[in-house]
């Protein structure tokens, strides 16, 4: 049926009026600082890091997990005594245990991807707490190994919705400028988990009793609540908003999330018109929003780069830290010293996701990823040959100690952080959610086989490859740094509408910091950065 006159002259204006606003929101967003972004987007970084500190509760039992294994009364209860005296848990079962949550996980993920989109992100978070409260309590009182299995299967779900739902969030509430620090806040969050199980172990050191091990899982119970109290005051994501076609409670999220009289250049609607904006144009590029899709023309590109970018966080090495205490006190440290080497090795995990928001303002995401490789496979070749004296030279185990303190400050001033900013930036908004379920999944699946792997490598009753398993990841992650340096392209001052541009044009990795795209013209430039600049700031004075 043909359009009144009338009725397409307005439609017109309208779309003319959108596009314009969208411009000057693109123009402002692209000249904000740091500190205009803070100034403008106050309330956003608050309710972001309130989201991602579910995560603390995912870094803190998974470290827990895996600490425990080196720990007495656990050993105890659910380990088998070996010809020398000493309890220890097979290495299957420790490969189940730590399997146990990323099952979960995966089945977690697969489910919120479809929950989240259509419930939101509040309600999807809400819902994940509950069920971290319930299924705390069968890991509490675990009699048995498949008792223990169970649980971590079940508390595996919530967490899958923590990884997607915080990460997403956190990157569709604020500006270019403060995504890479509020994704980036996610690994900070692990660490500090990973700290505070780090903590309470080495404080239930003395003990001999099963409350040993009780206490620290009971722990658990101290976050959801007043994190479900929280996440209810919170505003939903406005790009959610925008994508379920409510574009006034987009508007108001908007208003909650941000203190516009702070900043002359920031105008509500300009904004909002840049989402719906974007929202439109994916809608002309994309066939429809499900799993289906991120596999279809630009998005399979896209769907590749996050997958793998996430699956490098485990196949570069990674796994040592997670057993770090187990390492070593089997490569000849006390059990006391091992708990204090795996505090320390925690606390330069902090202090290294800290150091990344600093190097990411000046190397951008891409060199920083390829930086961290490089030289993580350097430190684990030298773990490697020094595991080759380890068990008989004490000053090789403490320099095996000192080399993974090292790794693990590279590790997370590099690509533990990064990963959660390139994972939350990279796809498109209208298939982040499942975007990131696929990547994290592909994850959960490399953690799995490295879960398999690694307790056999480390165990004295498998493999006892001890320090000498540096080699094989050293490998893994010089094969992880040829594939960043050939497919992962740099985002960093880019809007999603300019992102989705550069994919569509296929504009190859390497050289997406040098093209310069006006998202709604679909005009590219190559070449110098400032003469590049003036262009597009041109076409947003017309």
């Amino acid at each position: 049926m043909a359009v009144p006159e009338k009725e397409g002259v307005a439609g017109r204006e309208l779309t003319a009026q959108l596009e314009h606003d969208a411009h000057r929101a693109v123009a402002a967003e692209q000249k904000m600082s740091l500190w205009q972004g803070l100034k403008t987007y106050p309330h956003a970084v608050g309710w972001s890091i309130l989201f991602s500190t579910a995560l603390v509760m995912e870094g803190y039992d998974t470290t827990l997990l895996s600490s425990l294994y080196a720990y007495g009364p656990f050993q105890k209860q659910f380990g088998v005594k070996g010809a020398d005296g000493e309890y220890q848990l097979t290495a299957a079962w420790q490969s189940g245990l730590s399997n146990g949550a990323l099952v979960g996980e995966i089945l977690g993920l697969m489910v919120n991807g479809i929950v989240a989109e259509r419930l939101g992100y509040r309600k999807s978070i809400i819902g994940a707490l509950m069920m971290c409260v319930a299924f705390i309590f069968i890991i509490f009182f675990s009699t048995s190994l498949p008792m223990l299995l169970v649980g971590e299967i079940l508390v595996g779900i919530p967490w899958g919705v923590f990884q997607t739902v915080t990460t997403t969030y956190a990157s569709e509430v604020c500006p270019v400028v403060l995504r890479p620090y509020l994704t980036t806040y996610v690994n900070l969050c692990w660490v500090f988990g990973q700290l505070i199980a780090s903590g309470v172990l080495k404080a239930m050191e003395g003990r001999t009793d099963k409350w040993g091990y009780k206490i620290p899982f009971g722990l658990q119970w101290m976050w959801p609540v007043p994190l479900m109290i929280g996440v209810a005051l919170a505003p939903e994501s406005p790009w959610w908003l925008v994508r379920k076609e409510r574009p006034e409670d987009a508007r108001k999220a908007l208003l909650r999330l941000t203190n516009a009289e702070r900043d002359p250049d920031f105008n509500v609607d300009e904004t909002l018109a840049m989402m719906r904006r974007t929202n439109e144009m994916e809608k002309e590029m994309l066939s429809g929003v499900s799993y289906w899709d991120c596999f279809k023309g630009s998005d399979l590109r896209r769907t590749e780069v996050v997958c793998v970018t996430w699956a490098i966080q485990t196949l570069c090495g990674s796994t040592f830290m997670g057993y770090s205490t187990y390492f070593f006190e089997n490569a000849g440290l006390a059990s006391s010293q091992s708990f204090t080497m795996s505090i320390v090795l925690y606390v330069m995990g902090a202090l290294g996701t800290i150091s990344s928001w600093l190097l990411m303002m000046k190397m951008g995401r891409r060199t920083l990823y390829l930086s961290g490789q490089a030289a993580m496979a350097l430190l684990l070749f030298i773990i490697g040959l020094l595991g080759l004296t380890s068990p008989h030279n004490k000053a090789a185990q403490w320099a095996i100690g000192s080399m993974l303190l090292v790794y693990t400050f590279v590790y997370d001033a590099t690509v533990g952080p990064v990963c959660y900013s390139l994972v939350s930036e990279l796809p498109a908004t209208r298939l982040r959610q499942k975007s990131v379920v696929l990547a994290r999944n592909l994850y959960n699946i490399v953690g799995i086989i490295t879960n398999i792997l690694t307790p056999r490598m480390l165990n004295p009753t498998a493999w006892d490859w001890g320090g000498k398993t540096g080699f094989f990841w050293a490998g893994s992650c010089l094969l992880c740094f040829i594939w960043t340096y050939f497919r992962l392209p740099e985002p960093k001052g880019r809007t999603y509408a300019e992102l989705d541009l550069l994919f569509e044009q296929k504009v190859p990795a390497r050289k997406f910091k040098t093209t310069h795209v006006d998202p709604f013209t679909g005009e590219s430039v190559t070449g110098n950065k400032e003469e590049a600049t003036e262009h597009v700031e041109a076409i947003h004075d017309l």
